[in-house]
């Protein structure tokens, strides 16, 4: 929708007040990657983004620039044909980067990377982000997801589940939950009983306790309780997603 690709029902999508198709300088201005990006394979990943940078209007030394970016320069003189899914899925994001846009749009960019691939790829858009450009990754890769991103933006059925910081959107809806673990737990889930303080127990002398990890540890403290952990456990982007999706059903 973004792109233009498909019709919204409602609503309008603009890049610096325009839409996409009305930009003067599209390839300049975004960076597309779309999970279904197809390449001619009888043509040299070169020569694929020496097209690209002509019909985009760019500079021919962008091309040497970018296959350097996605370390792709031993094998741009290879046709495509012969690249790896890995190969492909870096020749793409090349493409996206010719124009040094601000603006970054990214379906999937993980799919085909190897591990070495999924963290290079990780550095990449952080390091896009940090320049201070917009980076909108579509995955289901959630995990992958947690470890990059700023913001998140849940979408199930067509509906918008939820949106914010990541850290807000993995906050529990009953509040914090703290880990903490002691040599005397029976006696501490008694102390936190005593003031209305939930707690189960997690083995190991572990206690799971509705409530942030100050207040524990002030309880703790009053009453001479050594404690060998004390943290905030964060629920995971997956666990997340699935109450937010089930609870939307």
């Amino acid at each position: 929708m973004l792109l233009g690709l498909v019709r919204a029902d409602a609503g309008t999508a603009r890049f610096d007040g325009a839409r996409y198709e009305d930009l003067a300088h599209p390839s300049g201005q975004v960076g597309a990657v779309l999970e279904d990006a197809s390449f001619h394979p009888g043509r040299t990943g070169r020569n694929h983004l020496r097209v690209l940078a002509t019909a985009g209007g760019h500079p021919a030394e962008r091309v040497a620039d970018v296959l350097a970016q996605v370390d792709l320069s031993a094998a741009a003189d290879r046709r495509v044909k012969g690249y790896s899914m890995g190969m492909r899925q870096r020749l793409a994001i090349a493409a996206a980067l010719l124009g040094d846009p601000n603006v970054l749009i990214l379906d999937e960019p993980a799919n085909g990377l190897d591990p070495p691939g999924i963290r290079w790829m990780r550095d990449l858009l952080r390091a896009q982000a940090g320049r201070g450009r917009a980076v909108l990754v579509s995955s289901h890769l959630l995990s992958e997801v947690a470890q990059s991103v700023d913001d998140i933006v849940v979408i199930a059925r067509g509906a918008l589940r939820a949106s914010g910081p990541l850290a807000g959107v993995l906050g529990s809806s009953d509040g914090p939950v703290t880990r903490v673990r002691s040599i005397e737990a029976e006696r501490l889930a008694t102390l936190l009983r005593e003031r209305d303080i939930a707690s189960e127990p997690e083995g190991s002398g572990a206690l799971l306790v509705r409530g942030a990890p100050e207040a524990v540890g002030e309880i703790a403290a009053n009453h001479r309780v050594a404690l060998v952990e004390l943290v905030t456990v964060s629920r995971s982007l997956e666990d997340a997603f699935f109450e937010l999706t089930e609870a939307g059903s």
